[in-house]
């Protein structure tokens, strides 16, 4: 081995010490990167940790408060509904509602309105009033406005204190589905659709668009959620296109649009226990149903409703039981100024109890109208009249 010089020594010397250096500055450097891994990888692992239960807080189960942990990394969202799941019966308590016929405020009527509002309803007052809810057809505008309906007949007007009289007589609802509903224009039914809001008095079966004029009037009752529909199939054949409600334009609901009417009772039974519709249907003077009044009735059954009663042939027709739902297809009048045959002076008040969607029963308050005014009958009178209404069921293809 030769001898080296004292420089090359120190050259070796100085390669030998970067060497060192170079190996703990690698070391030192890999010391701080396996740090740094760690520590990240535990607070991953910590951050993961922290998922986890939140997850399994929001998936917890019971009532005492406690936490059950799942193994599972799927979370599932559930979103509560709106509407408590009910049963046939909805709150299981029983509800009265009570139905009335034509009502308008011309000739004696309307005598008796302008001496005190309270006169027209008082005699069957009582009845109404012991209901948990009472409805008529109210078959007249209420206003000062607008020029009768070329080509008409008959054509009704009321003033404000009508609602008064509706108030003060029992009655809580009424529907203005029927075809006086704008004999004075279209005007005149929002005037109607005015006054009864300035007498905080509930309307169904008319609006300022098709949406208001289809949609139901809801109402609370012993926890019972009851739903009330109502439109006309009465409408003068050049009026149906003007008088129907649609988008953005005021009118009535009209039944001959079938498929709406039904589209709003299905709607209506998915957060109702109880859905009745109030109907302005069939053929004056006749006594039985006819077969557009089977066949719709059918219909609004089929879609949910529980309760179909009608009014317009301004006398009595039958009602009864269609499978679990009941049907009464003619109020006849009730408000009236008609002073001339027995039929169309027969007049009464229909009870149906129900709970939820059972018929417990239904009955039949029979009254006469004298000076317009449905007076209830007593004694022998009385039960020859229910005796009458029942007889009338024989052609409607009803049940008891």
């Amino acid at each position: 081995m030769s001898s080296l010089t004292p420089e090359e020594r120190r050259q070796r010397r100085e390669v030998r010490r970067r060497r060192i250096r170079r190996r703990r500055i690698g070391a030192l450097v890999f010391l701080a990167l396996a740090a740094a891994g760690l520590f990240a990888g535990l607070t991953i692992n910590g951050a993961r940790a922290d998922r986890g239960v939140l997850g399994t807080d929001s998936s917890s189960t019971g009532t005492t408060g406690t936490t059950t942990t799942t193994t599972t990394t799927t979370t599932t969202t559930t979103t509560k509904p709106t509407e408590e799941p009910r049963g046939r019966l909805g709150s299981g308590r029983a509800v009265t509602l009570a139905f009335g016929g034509d009502v308008h405020f011309e000739g004696i009527v309307r005598s008796r309105l302008d001496a005190s509002p309270s006169l027209p309803f008082a005699p069957i007052a009582p009845v109404l009033r012991r209901a948990d809810l009472a409805m008529v057809n109210l078959e007249t505008t209420v206003s000062y406005r607008g020029s009768p309906t070329r080509g008409k007949d008959y054509t009704f007007r009321a003033p404000p204190t009508a609602f008064a009289a509706l108030k003060s007589g029992g009655v809580d609802l009424a529907t203005v589905a029927n075809n006086h509903g704008v004999d004075y224009g279209i005007v005149s039914l929002l005037d109607t659709l005015r006054y009864a809001r300035r007498y905080h008095f509930p309307l169904v079966g008319g609006g300022l668009n098709a949406t208001q004029a289809y949609a139901p009037y809801k109402v609370m009752i012993k926890g019972q959620r009851i739903s009330i529909l109502a439109a006309s199939q009465v409408i003068d054949s050049n009026l149906i296109s003007l008088w129907t409600a649609g988008p953005g334009k005021p009118g009535i609901a009209s039944a001959f649009e079938v498929g709406r009417l039904t589209a709003a009772v299905r709607a209506a039974r998915k957060k109702s226990d109880t859905v009745v519709v109030y109907l302005h249907y069939g053929e004056e003077r006749h006594g039985c149903p006819d077969s557009m009044q089977e066949s719709i009735a059918r219909s609004l059954i089929a879609a949910g409703a529980d309760i179909v009663v009608g009014s317009h042939a301004h006398q009595q027709q039958g009602a009864g039981r269609l499978g679990q739902a009941f049907v009464d297809y003619g109020l006849g009048n009730f408000v009236w100024y008609s002073q001339g045959s027995v039929a169309s002076t027969t007049t009464g008040v229909l009870e149906v109890t129900v709970t939820g969607r059972r018929i417990d029963g239904y009955s039949w308050i029979p009254a006469t109208l004298i000076n317009g005014s449905p007076t209830p009958r007593t004694g022998s009178a009385r039960t020859a009249a229910i005796s009458s209404w029942r007889s009338l069921r024989s052609c409607t293809n009803l049940g008891p």
